[in-house]
């Protein structure tokens, strides 16, 4: 997303209660972006490069009192509720800061210093790729659950409006008017870790989305969405609200394969999810009874929609079947008899 958007986003997850997760590679604004909303809102801003910190200095020195050790406050502790904490690099911090930052995610606290009431939260991070020096990749679910991710991209109309603000020669506006490929490298974002709901994570959208109009929701929603319980989740949950988009019942396309073509791929994938999780959940006893039926309208599904959205449903029976699970064999069936077709044989062998 631009910049302008991030810090839209970003401002209304910190009015929230929330906190967001800039990832961007090296250059693209995101230390802007927090000085931006500090100055917007009159908040004092702290940044803490976390690469260059260790567990004492976010710890703080320990001192005795009263027959106690107590950790004396670090000097870049908020004064009061008036500020924004801007958790910079966490990516390339050591996994014992990361330990000591959860702390302050999860109860804002660390040891016996509790941060002031009202302080905003908000962190950034560089992609994890191979050309940035890290310490380990950031993997482990409940930390990253506790942000709402935001990748950032360079916009060059965006650039060339703030270079002209922020003094850059006509020079340089010019040649990258001209030239814009040359403003910085194509690169997918990706954080090679998948992000997943829960109830924390609605909970979370919950609170954002309070703070958004009906407009912005809209424009936003997805976004916002993907950001915290994933784009599988956040693709249903849109469309569900915001596109309003008919899907049938899973039990209607299953059991009684009554079904239409379906071309709009947000569509598809939220049927699909709600296919998987009807397979997922369906005792046995009633998959067994229905076994024949559902395979034949799930051979008939993958004519109706997307081939990409389709791949989940095949993804998923593949993996049960492998499985030493309670409907392993169950799955092992369906598969056999999806696989008669030579097209769907083909799908199952590219997974």
């Amino acid at each position: 997303m631009k910049v302008e958007e991030a810090k839209f986003l970003a401002k209304k997850i910190m009015l929230a209660g929330e906190i967001p997760l800039l990832v961007g590679h090296f250059g693209v604004g995101k230390t802007d972006i927090a000085r931006d909303i500090a100055e917007e809102t009159g908040r004092k801003l702290i940044i803490l490069v976390l690469s260059q910190m260790e567990p004492g200095d976010l710890i703080g020195l320990p001192a005795r009192s009263e027959e106690k050790t107590v950790f004396l406050r670090p000097d870049w502790w908020p004064e009061d509720g008036n500020t924004l904490l801007f958790l910079d690099e966490i990516n390339r911090a050591h996994r014992s800061v990361r330990n000591a930052i959860m702390q302050l995610l999860i109860d804002r606290r660390i040891h016996n210093h509790v941060l002031p009431e009202g302080t905003w939260i908000m962190a950034a991070m560089n992609p994890p790729e191979e050309e940035y020096d890290q310490a380990d990749l950031i993997t482990d679910p409940a930390f990253i659950s506790r942000f709402f991710i935001l990748e950032v991209n360079p916009d060059v109309s965006e650039w060339l409006e703030w270079a002209g603000k922020n003094g850059v020669s006509e020079e340089v506006r010019s040649f990258i008017k001209n030239y814009p490929e040359f403003l910085f490298p194509e690169k997918s974002l990706s954080l090679k870790t998948s992000l997943k709901p829960s109830p924390r994570s609605w909970y979370k959208l919950s609170n954002v989305l309070k703070t958004l109009t009906e407009e912005e929701k809209e424009k936003y929603g997805y976004v916002l969405a993907a950001g915290i319980v994933g784009p599988e989740a956040a693709k249903a949950f849109y469309d569900s609200f915001f596109q309003k988009t008919r899907v049938p019942s899973v039990e209607r396309v299953l059991l009684k394969g009554e079904m239409e073509d379906m071309d709009d791929v947000h569509a598809a994938n939220t049927l699909v999810l709600r296919v998987v999780d009807f397979l997922n959940k369906t005792d046995r006893t009633t998959l067994e009874r229905n076994l024949n039926v559902i395979s034949e309208n799930l051979s008939k599904l993958a004519e109706k929609v997307p081939k990409e959205s389709f791949y989940g449903i095949l993804r998923f029976i593949v993996d049960e079947s492998q499985k030493d699970g309670e409907k392993s064999d169950l799955f092992d069936k369906i598969l056999e008899k999806m696989v008669e077709k030579e097209e769907l044989r083909k799908m199952v062998s590219e997974i």
